[in-house]
């Protein structure tokens, strides 16, 4: 089964901040995330993996 988690537990694991997140889904870089009952964002292993992959793919300087 998939483990459920917060868009700040996804930000943590990925090193970046939720406002990050929300912005990568505004332009379409990742999926929206599905909502919960609460209308907060509900993220599973496999959107943690394209979030992972995304940020991979970014060039730091």
């Amino acid at each position: 089964m998939n483990k459920r988690m917060t868009i700040t537990e996804v930000a943590e694991l990925v090193g970046i901040s939720p406002k990050t997140i929300v912005r990568w889904e505004k332009v379409g870089k990742v999926k929206k995330a599905r909502r919960d009952w609460r209308g907060w964002r509900i993220y599973d292993e496999g959107d943690l993996d394209s979030i992972k992959q995304f940020r991979e793919t970014i060039v730091e300087f």
